[in-house]
């Protein structure tokens, strides 16, 4: 039997009838990009997500790229977070000319550590950027309180959280701005890349509108309103539609625009987001209760969270030989991450040594995903659960 990492085949299989006509219709309009798939879009995931202001942009890095900008956070400044999680939330920081700092993770829950954070505060630190990991919230209340303390933004990564709550608070609508990823591989995945920023903060859209698009015509007017506090003569732009207005730039932005094919795929598959994580949580309560008499170390979940599993990490003396013995058998695995953001080469400047976080160093040797998708089989999930009790009794 073989059993990939994440079946994206059978999803769009499933749904293939209701995707193949919405792309059809999308190319029979000629309208490519900011159509009106987009804006439903964005529209729906406000209303799912529960905030009031959700925009849509070309990947994960650039949302949360364009929120740290859009908070003014830039050079000198330094933004805490995690060094287990992936690349893409330090690079995002760097993108801004700002410097990572990094707190280590609880090794239960993979996410920040709180009361690690305050000891890491200082007259440079902007923002927290906590990592909804593999799909569990952070411990956001303590989180919040300290940004609360210190005058801190919370800048969310739920790259991998979409569908995830906390205290009944979806993901990504906790802090001032949150983030998220619609690669292939996420819960709510596009046909491509895509990302998404959510915020309740009217000047805060205002001015990352007006970034995600070259900072440009009216939303670039806008957004350099509210960074110069209203400096700036507006009436150049007036009688001039979209089109015209779009050659006057205000800021430096970004092209970062999700495209009308994504967001039309998009709006399909969100219909059975709320299942499919339904059936993440069903299997990974499954592989819990099958797995708990190994010598596995099973991924941890807090009281009043409820997780969407966007991947199913466990921990392993063996990986090394487990992978081997699991790949022979037709089942893929994955390691996330066999590298922690600190001892990367590229930050090798911020003369970060081994040990300095140890936990996610020690994770980062011990960690292991097994197969998770919504529509595994019983009988995939079982083979596999047979597996590793076959290898851990050999």
């Amino acid at each position: 039997m073989q059993i990939p990492l994440i079946d994206l085949t059978k999803q769009y299989m499933n749904l293939k009838d209701s995707i193949d006509k919405v792309m059809i219709r999308v190319a029979e309009s000629s309208q490519y990009i900011s159509g009106p798939e987009v804006k439903s879009f964005e529209l729906e995931l406000a209303d799912y997500l529960g905030c009031k202001h959700a925009i849509s942009c070309g990947n994960g890095t650039d949302a949360l790229a364009i929120s740290l900008k859009a908070l003014g956070i830039g050079a000198g400044d330094e933004v805490i977070t995690s060094p287990f999680t992936f690349f893409a939330t330090a690079e995002a920081i760097s993108i801004v000319g700002a410097t990572p700092v990094f707190v280590d993770v609880d090794p239960g829950t993979y996410n920040l550590n709180p009361s690690l954070i305050e000891k890491k505060i200082n007259k440079k630190t902007k923002a927290i950027m906590p990592v909804h990991i593999f799909g569990q919230p952070a411990d956001m209340e303590p989180i919040v309180d300290l940004a609360e303390k210190y005058g801190l933004y919370i800048v969310e990564d739920a790259c991998q959280a979409i569908g995830a709550e906390y205290h009944g608070v979806k993901a990504g609508t906790i802090g001032d701005i949150g983030c998220f990823s619609f690669f292939p591989t996420k819960n709510l995945g596009a046909f491509g890349d895509g990302g998404l920023i959510v915020t309740n903060n009217d000047e805060i859209a205002s001015i990352v509108r007006g970034l995600k698009a070259h900072g440009s015509g009216h939303a670039g007017l806008l957004a350099y309103k509210s960074l110069n506090q209203g400096l700036v003569d507006s009436d150049v732009l007036n009688g001039l539609n979209d089109q015209s207005a779009k050659y006057y730039n205000y800021l430096v932005g970004y092209n970062s625009r999700l495209d009308e094919i994504q967001a039309a795929i998009l709006r399909i598959k969100l219909k059975y987001l709320d299942r499919w994580n339904d059936a993440r949580r069903g299997l990974a309560s499954n592989y819990n209760k099958k797995l708990k008499e190994t010598s596995l170390v099973l991924p941890e979940v807090l009281r009043n969270l409820k997780e969407v599993v966007h991947l199913y990490v466990l921990q392993t003396e063996n990986r090394k030989d487990l992978v081997e013995f699991l790949n022979n058998k037709g089942i893929s695995t994955g390691v996330y991450y066999p590298v922690p953001l600190h001892l990367q080469k590229v930050y090798e400047h911020l003369n970060y040594s081994i040990g300095d976080f140890p936990v996610s160093e020690y994770l980062s040797n011990r960690t292991l995903a097994l197969p998770l998708y919504p529509e595994m089989s019983e009988v995939e999930q079982n083979y596999i659960i047979e597996c590793i009790q076959k290898f851990e009794s050999e």
